[in-house]
């Protein structure tokens, strides 16, 4: 069980961000155990099938066998709401030698290391810059190509648990992450199923992020307790993450705005960009711009801006005229 002991100053400090290189390196679960992440196989799929993975053995070793962990040094928590992945690759290329090294034993739980992690433990500073180089290489090769629906979708999560925030307050958000969390007192607790982790800490102004995360089954945490308090949680919307066609519009409502209209309004169930909605459906941006701009000008879907993607929402008016038309 983790725990985090939060006062006043620390709920009115949470944060949300979404993280390049925690999505690269989690990724890294659904490709040693594809049976249990169905709803990425169509990426599955296409990235196991490269044959140019630089270090494929050593990056598929940093997952721990059993559990199924990851060294903390290759997820640090973002610096920013929306940090660039170059950064975030400087970030782990400055990390320690040594910690390297003791991050990878710790995600291990004293089980022995495959033989390319014991070689390179005997030389840490090697390590960390053969593991940072692998990383780096693997973001551009699987991940880069498909990040701005992946980040669209984050920070759709983003906008919903910000808005859920406004209306309903920190217990909401909190317990809203995972079932397997609590809150009560004070205290956030998380049960780790894969890692017996056991730990209590203050936050004590060292501020709470919650990073969204298209590959975790639960929340996760850092399995080191003095590493800044960071919540990664199970995203919003992934079984859309990889879908191309999109689902018809009912029959009146089409009849009322247009098959077009009444199609993008039935998506936009969760905060979505005109990129992504644009790739659903295999048009152009520019094209459902208009059908958006118009949604807008007659109060059916609302924006906001989430850095430097715009998301496009139903109003509670177009959820009531999607009911009585249904």
């Amino acid at each position: 069980m983790i725990t985090y002991q939060l006062g006043v100053d620390d709920i009115a400090d949470m944060r949300f961000a979404c993280s390049p290189l925690l999505e690269t390196a989690t990724s890294l679960w659904a490709l040693t155990e594809p049976s249990a992440y169905v709803l990425h196989l169509p990426w599955i799929r296409q990235t196991a099938a490269r044959a140019d993975w630089p270090d494929r053995d050593l990056l598929m070793a940093l997952v721990s066998p059993q559990l199924h962990w990851l060294p903390d040094f290759l997820t640090p928590r973002p610096s920013s709401p929306l940090p660039d992945v170059h950064d975030e690759l400087a970030q782990i290329r400055a990390t320690p030698p040594r910690q390297a090294v003791a991050d990878i034993i710790r995600a291990y739980d004293g089980r022995p290391l495959p033989p390319v992690l014991v070689d390179l433990c005997a030389s840490p500073r090697r390590l960390r810059d053969r593991v940072c180089t692998a990383i780096a290489a693997y973001w551009t090769l699987a991940i880069e190509p498909h990040w701005p629906r992946m980040r669209a979708l984050l920070e759709a999560d983003m906008i919903h648990r910000a808005q859920l925030l406004a209306r309903e307050g920190a217990a909401a958000v909190l317990t809203g992450l995972d079932p397997s969390v609590v809150w009560s007192n004070g205290a956030l607790r998380m049960r780790i199923s894969s890692y017996e982790l056991d730990y209590e800490t203050d936050v004590s102004g060292r501020g709470l992020w919650l990073v969204p995360t298209l590959f975790a089954k639960h929340t996760i945490a850092p399995l080191n307790p003095n590493e800044p308090p960071t919540v990664a949680y199970p995203a919003r919307g992934i079984g859309t993450l990889w879908e191309t066609r999109p689902e018809p519009a009912a029959g009146a409502l089409a009849d009322l705005l247009g098959k077009t209209r009444a199609d993008l309004l039935m998506a936009l169930d969760a905060p979505t960009s005109t990129i992504e909605l644009a790739r659903r459906r295999g048009v152009s941006p520019s094209a459902i711009s208009q059908h958006l701009a118009t949604l807008h000008a007659n109060g059916l879907v609302a924006r906001a801006r989430a850095g430097r993607v715009v998301l496009y929402t139903r109003t509670e008016l177009a959820d009531r005229l999607i009911h009585n038309r249904l």
